[in-house]
């Protein structure tokens, strides 16, 4: 079954009109994200879908110089045809998150056609199921937006931001009590430094924490060690690295207490299951990350975790813009807190083109988060806690 066509499906997650009427506007933070879809089609008459995140404007164009490698080629071998795919583009150098966004997207692809043909969810042939449903966690600001996650069955709510956090954290657990798992995500931003990771690190130790996720930029990933010393909070990292290289330092260092791969960039399910094999071997659980990605991504991080005896919880945008549903076929099944794990051949979703052209592109980035002013006054309120 050879590899005849490959078409890529660039949406806007979000009204575009509602980004263009205001680009400063807290609506253009949040609607800066933008879903790439990638179909792969063979001479069977089958097409396989797939996702690719890590700037996916930039990333359409990676996919587009791809394709002819893969063209022609038996769409069986994703083993194969990743490693063809690594190697094309070793020349542009240390390839990042647009290389392997482009390489997961078709990587997912592929794994979907292999499904399709062999009548079987994508799981069974990642090593079977272990679990029916991935329990999944949601996004909280202060107690109100914790127990409307709590309300709908979720056990577990992330708090980000640094201002007023720990306050903000002790409220929740007060409020919600024990039976909820409580989750920090500092962001990794370039301007939080070290000395006051390991300051909030430790004004959060008494509120039991799951974990704190990305304490430090990741370019700074030596300074994990002196952050594991000083703080008696498991960590957790890996939404902006890619490849099993890339995941390396953090699993074989023993960094982390949980990785977090990012199923649109991290180099698809080839690479993925192989981080979570590398990081069973240390005792490191598997937790991907879904923060800006769309709904085909979702359901391939399901199949994974799926399979997986280190498989912890996934990650959800919980209130996601509602056209999120619109694009696909039909949404996972949520219960009790969980995701349930697709049986349908393949990854067991498919993508609704003409929704998709409702909401061409508009711009990829999104301003005001993390600009030097900002951050800078978020640096001198963080040492307030």
């Amino acid at each position: 079954m050879k590899i005849t066509e490959i078409q890529t499906f660039l949406m806007q997650a979000g009204p575009p009109s509602l980004v263009e009427s205001d680009p400063r506007s807290s609506v253009w933070h949040k609607t800066a994200r933008n879903w790439l879809f990638v179909k792969i089609f063979t001479d069977a008459g089958i097409s396989g879908v797939g996702e690719c995140s890590g700037w996916p404007r930039v990333v359409q164009h990676a996919v587009a110089d791809l394709a002819p490698l893969l063209v022609g080629e038996e769409a069986f071998d994703t083993e194969r045809l990743w490693q063809k795919m690594f190697s094309a583009i070793m020349g542009h150098g240390m390839t990042g998150v647009v290389g392997t966004g482009a390489l997961s997207g078709m990587d997912m692809a592929l794994w979907d056609i292999k499904g399709k043909v062999l009548d079987t969810p994508v799981w069974n042939l990642l090593g079977g199921k272990m679990r029916d449903s991935v329990p999944i966690y949601a996004h909280a600001r202060d107690v109100e937006t914790a127990r409307l996650m709590t309300d709908r069955g979720i056990r577990g709510v992330k708090l980000g931001g640094v201002e007023g956090l720990v306050r903000r954290v002790a409220d929740v657990r007060e409020a919600m009590g024990e039976g909820i798992d409580i989750m920090v995500d500092l962001a990794g931003a370039p301007w939080l430094t070290v000395s006051d990771a390991i300051a909030l690190g430790k004004a959060l130790e008494p509120y039991d924490l799951l974990f704190i996720e990305d304490p430090v930029a990741p370019e700074l990933v030596d300074q994990y060690t002196r952050i594991r010393q000083h703080v008696a909070v498991p960590l957790a990292a890996g939404e902006r690295m890619s490849t099993v290289w890339g995941m390396k330092p953090l699993i074989e260092r023993e960094l982390v207490d949980v990785i977090q791969p990012d199923t649109g960039r991290a180099g698809g399910l080839t690479q993925m299951k192989k981080m979570a094999a590398m990081a069973e071997a240390h005792g490191i659980m598997v937790a991907p990350h879904s923060g800006s990605l769309g709904p085909v991504a979702e359901f391939a991080a399901l199949h994974l975790m799926a399979s997986l005896p280190n498989a912890l919880m996934l990650e959800r945008v919980e209130n996601d813009w509602p056209g999120r549903n619109r694009v696909i076929s039909g949404p996972p099944l949520f219960e009790n807190g969980a995701l349930i794990v697709p049986d349908a051949p393949g990854l067991g979703v498919d993508i609704i083109e003409d929704e998709i052209a409702k909401y061409p592109s508009v711009r990829n980035i999104a301003e005001g988060s993390q600009t030097s002013r900002e951050g800078e006054a978020t640096y001198i309120r963080m040492r307030r806690l």
